[in-house]
């Protein structure tokens, strides 16, 4: 699930762009950066310190941020990259981040001036251009395309997706609720798998079946379709047992996975006009990266009748930074000053 935008108050912007703090909050990590702008138009954002927290560990993004900071000196702004839906009053609705967010109640307790919320993959959707060579895996298709709309999906905790349109005024990212379109199945096992999804409930989502929780929905689905029990707990397990070859349902979950995963990007591409490209990202990818590139994802990206050949002219890449998340949030802000 990913968030509408929170808008940073013009006035409270400043022109100089001091440094500032950027967070990246996920459902199981939040990563931290203190940064400042770099003056070079091709990677905007400088680094300056840089963190991953385990959620589980704290009770709230204020007590990770304020664990960051220490005992130095707030910074005026900071820009928060999340899961979830922002309302204009600053507070979060989140599926897939463990704590409230707020961004008022942030600013009072961690004692910075402005706290500014921004849709996660957008914030991943301002970064992605940002990413060289030596940080993508490609997967398909030619190796540049024409600037144009250019698609950043990914399957974390959730599934999350939006779109880089450029203009004649600088890009415009359009986030979606991608991950909540109901999945759609392509074949007998597929279609097997969903009917066991559906009981007990009406809808089934993408991310149901493309996220971390989906994977061991999907893992549990053919243990009860097979009549065998669960054994495997976590997403990172039925990867390991996949990758590892000891777990014969883990291997075709994980299977199931990278199919489904190519039909709906494939999807996402034509529905979004995503000729510009097609950027993977997420916390699950760059783990599986080889077993994804081996799998059938590229097959099922394609297997549109005609439209395959359009496809075939889309970059298809995983972006495999793990910074991107807060040098997009901070790419965000910067893009919000004035000019």
């Amino acid at each position: 699930m990913t968030a509408a935008s929170h808008p940073a108050p013009t006035h409270a912007l400043s022109t100089a762009a001091p440094g500032f703090l950027a967070a990246d909050v996920g459902g199981t990590h939040v990563r931290v950066a203190r940064v400042e702008a770099s003056g070079d138009a091709a990677h905007p954002v400088r680094v300056l310190d840089y963190r991953k927290y385990r959620n589980a560990d704290h009770p709230g993004l204020g007590a990770i941020l304020s664990d960051f900071l220490g005992d130095g000196m707030r910074p005026a702004h900071c820009v928060v990259a999340t899961a979830g839906y922002a309302r204009e009053d600053g507070t979060v609705i989140t599926a897939n981040v463990p704590w409230p967010l707020s961004a008022r109640q942030l600013e009072t307790e961690v004692g910075v001036q402005h706290v500014h919320i921004v849709n996660d993959f957008e914030a991943v959707a301002h970064a992605a251009a940002q990413v060289d060579a030596s940080g993508v895996l490609q997967l398909c298709g030619p190796h540049s395309a024409p600037i144009g709309p250019t698609l950043v999906v990914g399957p974390g905790t959730g599934l999350g997706a939006a779109l880089w349109i450029p203009t004649a005024h600088g890009p415009v990212v359009l986030a979606t609720e991608a991950g909540q379109a109901s999945l759609a199945a392509s074949d007998a096992l597929e279609m097997a798998i969903l009917r066991h999804m559906l009981r007990g409930r009406s809808h089934v989502s993408v991310e149901h079946a493309l996220s971390g929780p989906g994977l061991i929905n999907l893992y549990t689905a053919l243990c009860a379709l097979e009549d065998r029990p669960a054994l495997l707990g976590s997403p990172d397990a039925v990867t390991a047992a996949a990758i590892a070859g000891t777990d014969a349902l883990a291997r075709r979950a994980l299977d199931v996975f990278c199919g489904l995963l190519g039909s709906t990007v494939g999807d996402m591409a034509l529905m979004y006009g995503a000729h510009g490209g097609v950027y993977l990202a997420g916390g699950i990818l760059p783990k599986i990266r080889d077993y994804l590139r081996d799998s059938t994802f590229v097959a099922r990206y394609l297997n549109k009748g005609p439209m395959s050949e359009a496809l075939q002219r889309i970059p298809v890449k995983v972006v495999e930074h793990g910074q991107l998340g807060v040098i997009g949030a901070a790419s965000w802000y910067l893009g919000q000053q004035p000019r």
